[in-house]
């Protein structure tokens, strides 16, 4: 082992023979509002989570219903099934990227994403991002959680028969849907509060389960159909030219964003990680690979429901309601709710938990921020944003990723480009080190953000933005939003951190930041 001083007192951080980095133990960091038990560096013998680990979360995250019907948005605008599929796969090969590079601070430094980003932003700037973020996983959440509800008030409407959908309605729904509701983030609420240790438990056993789900899925409805429908033999509506290739841009923007909020809040789980290797093989292993044989599935099995029902039925849980079976619909039900668990939870409730703590580490731990995530999710009434697919597909898909497409292109070429992924460890968490900047800002990364940000998504334009864009002459970006906005941050804080003559805490300079 070698140690590294970080050049004041208590500063010192131990780097063993693999690259991975942990402080001190006997040099404590200081209690000055920068840090809690949930946001110090996990110790490298609490490092423990394998390759498996990491393939199971992914497995876990990929396998829900939105990822489901992803598919069928995209056959929706004219494509064939290997179109869709292709779309799909490529994107989450793209994304694939900064997820590996982002996730690499977390398995080194043992620290989560906005301590991490402590280090571009500065102690207090990393509030701006971590809260971007926070905000997207909050609406995320509370989206989620109404589609496990509605999972389990349509399926439990097979157990106990026609007046369970037909009661009396409270704000326009049934009381028994919001009951669902309520039932099912309970659930999460009590999954979430016993804390990571019991995530990574319970993505372990989720993975394997919901696949076998999705396969018996299959099963059912190819042997109803006696093979597959005619879905597979329609051609595509706007074949390989010109039409397909306006349309294709803006969908893989739209599925990179599907995935760009977990590219940024990564390292909240490589943190755990026992290697760089079982991090990169995990994710490698577990994104690309599902996602892009989920939309295959669901294609397989909405094609079956065609054949069976004469129309294509897209939503597992509408297909899963025409089971006859009452096992069967208690093993859908079953399916449904641990596949919607496993994602919210891992992808939509980690990250806001470990942002609002960095918000105010003194009030706000990881419980803490987990269950303001869970109320959070139910006051922006999640049910009014997914009822317009115009707010949902231009807004979250489109917008979102612009937007956290600029983080991600701050933060990896800070750590990369101008770091070379050295860090000082204790400088993260004090007040006047080399992440302190002006007041614990970095003008140049906000203004980096900033910049990007309005590259990216200015332009947007359809469903709630005025049909010439917001700006008009940033129209042409918009249906490139999350690469706008991850190359024009990247290379603007490139830039500005360039030409201030050396990046902040890099080897060989004095550990402090220009001004």
């Amino acid at each position: 082992m070698s140690e590294i001083a970080a050049g004041r007192p208590g500063g010192a951080q131990t780097t063993h023979p693999d690259g991975r980095v942990e402080l001190d133990p006997a040099a404590p960091l200081p209690a000055n509002g920068f840090t809690n038990e949930d946001l110090r560096p996990v110790p490298v013998a609490r490092r423990t989570w394998t390759t498996y680990n990491f393939l199971a979360l992914w497995v876990g995250m990929a396998h829900n219903i939105p990822s489901w019907t992803l598919a069928s948005g995209l056959v929706a605008l004219g494509m064939d099934w290997k179109q869709a599929v292709l779309t799909i796969g490529l994107a989450n090969l793209v994304v694939l990227v900064p997820m590996l590079l982002n996730g690499h601070a977390g398995t080194k430094y043992g620290i989560p994403f906005p301590v991490f980003a402590r280090a571009a932003f500065g102690l207090r700037g990393a509030n701006l991002p971590a809260l971007i973020r926070a905000a997207v996983a909050c609406a995320w959440f509370g989206i989620q959680t109404w589609i496990g509800g509605e999972g389990i008030f349509l399926l439990a409407g097979k157990l106990f028969g026609h007046g369970w959908q037909t009661a009396g309605d409270i704000a326009g729904y049934p009381w028994t849907q919001w009951l669902s509701f309520l039932v099912f983030w309970a659930i999460e609420m009590a999954v979430i509060g016993r804390g990571m240790e019991t995530l990574r438990r319970f993505e372990n056993w989720a993975a394997p389960f919901v696949i076998v789900g999705a396969l018996g899925l299959l099963a059912w409805i190819t042997a109803k159909a006696g093979g597959f429908g005619p879905l597979l033999d329609q051609p595509s509506k706007l074949g390989w030219g010109h039409g397909f290739w306006t349309v294709f841009f803006p969908a893989l923007m739209g599925m990179i964003g599907f995935w760009s909020t977990l590219s940024l809040n990564i390292p909240d789980f490589t943190r755990f990680g026992g290697s760089q290797r079982a991090q990169i093989r995990g994710q490698a292993l577990g994104l690309p690979t599902t996602m892009t044989l989920f939309a295959l599935l669901s294609v397989l099995v909405t094609s079956g429901s065609q054949a069976v029902y004469g129309e294509p039925i897209w939503d597992p849980i509408a297909l899963a309601a025409k089971m006859e079976s009452v096992p069967g619909t208690l093993f859908a039900l079953l399916v449904v709710l641990v596949a919607t668990l496993s994602v919210n939870i891992a992808a939509n409730v980690v990250s806001p938990a470990y942002d609002l703590a960095n918000l105010l580490p003194r009030f706000v731990n990881f419980r803490t921020g987990a269950m303001i995530t869970g109320v959070v999710g139910i006051v922006i009434m999640p049910w009014k944003l997914i009822s317009d697919p115009h707010v949902y597909i231009f807004t979250w898909l489109g917008v979102v990723g612009g937007l956290l497409g600029t983080v991600a292109g701050v933060l990896i070429a800070d750590y990369w480009i101008l770091r070379r992924t050295e860090l000082v460890l204790a400088d993260l968490y004090r007040r006047g080190g080399a992440y302190w900047y002006a007041g614990g800002w970095n003008w140049r990364a906000v203004t980096a953000l900033l910049v990007g940000g309005v590259l990216a998504v200015g332009g947007s334009y359809g469903g709630p933005f005025p049909p010439d864009g917001m700006i008009p002459t940033l129209k042409p970006l918009a249906d490139y939003g999350w690469a706008v906005g991850l190359t024009s941050a990247l290379l603007l804080y490139t830039a500005l951190s360039t030409g201030a003559g050396r990046g902040p805490g890099r080897p060989g300079g004095s550990g402090r930041s220009p001004r």
